[in-house]
């Protein structure tokens, strides 16, 4: 079921397309990865989402109907700029933000109890956001943006400035926030975040959406038809047994046991290939290479980079 979605959102400063005709979708209880190399117009969006600038073209619709000011209002945001008062203390400077998004003091208090004894961070209250490293200072913000419960989370570059383990903690917290109901924008340039975490995806480059949908089938798309096999057997028995119908990419050797990377070319089957290896070496595994998050990302963007580059030089 849809939460939110963005319909041909246009957006241009003086003479910049910032975006050009982009829609989003995104689905109640689920992580919905924005992804983008920097400037390509996510920061255009989140900030459009949010209503702190208005599109110049286009719509946003909240479950259904048109969004409103009532809308955002549940919506947490946590900005890849952090924005907190260096000169007052945590405590105070929480529970100030918390009472903005509509809590009371007594339910801001209580809730933030919970979420420092969970980040074990009590000691904190009394100190200066100025005396907290910047890891520490996202953590305040992380709770003061999930603090009121939103129907809707925007987190930009979460796991910006935390540590391995503390990094963890946050996907940890993603991950039971939406076990609770909660939907999630995920903004962000780690893609293994984005596999552990996502469930959708839209990828925007120059200002244009380039691909959206779920993760499991845009990694399942973008196989390329690769094969990574593990055999006991002598290494150039089972190069010489492949025929015209594969392509050996790369092939190593450790001890007793060889690998070996094979492309599948004109229309052959993994029966085909294992029915050519097996009279020659025995296979210990024989598993399809599906390509990272990264590895898409890299290769649609830089395919559109060339596809303007081509389109430029023929006008």
């Amino acid at each position: 079921m849809e939460l939110f979605s963005a319909k041909n959102i246009e957006k241009r400063y003086a003479a910049h397309v910032a975006l050009d005709d982009v829609s989003i979708t995104v689905h109640k209880n689920t992580v919905f990865g924005l992804l983008g190399p920097n400037g390509a117009g996510k920061t255009s969006l989140i900030r459009i989402i949010n209503q702190i600038t208005a599109p110049d073209k286009g719509e946003l619709f909240f479950e259904g109907k048109k969004m409103t000011d009532f809308n955002v209002a549940q919506i947490g945001y946590l900005p890849e700029e952090r924005g907190l008062y260096r000169k007052m203390e945590v405590g105070e400077q929480v529970l100030y933000l918390a009472q903005l998004k509509g809590m009371s003091r007594r339910e801001a208090t209580l809730k933030l109890k919970y979420w420092f004894e969970k980040f074990e961070i009590q000691a904190w209250w009394n100190k200066k956001i100025e005396e907290l490293s910047k890891g520490m200072q996202q953590k305040v913000q992380f709770i003061v943006t999930v603090l009121h419960e939103p129907s809707l989370l925007i987190l930009d570059e979460p796991f910006s400035g935390f540590d391995p383990i503390n990094a963890n903690l946050i996907k940890n917290e993603i991950l039971e926030l939406k076990a609770k109901g909660s939907t999630i924008i995920l903004s962000t340039h780690n893609m293994s975040s984005v596999e552990e975490l996502c469930d959708e995806i839209a990828l925007i480059n120059r200002s244009k959406k380039i691909l959206e949908g779920a993760v499991k089938d845009i990694r399942k798309a973008n196989a390329t038809n690769t094969y990574l096999i593990k055999f006991k057997g002598n290494m150039i028995a089972f190069t010489n047994a492949l025929w015209a119908g594969f392509e050996l990419i790369q092939k190593s050797q450790e001890a007793d046991q060889c690998t070996a990377t094979v492309k599948l070319l004109n229309n052959a089957t993994p029966n085909d290939v294992l029915a050519t290896i097996l009279p020659h070496v025995q296979v210990i595994s024989f598993n399809e290479v599906i390509p990272s998050m990264n590895d898409i990302f890299i290769s649609k963007v830089k395919n559109q980079v060339n596809l303007s580059t081509v389109a430029g030089l023929t006008e």
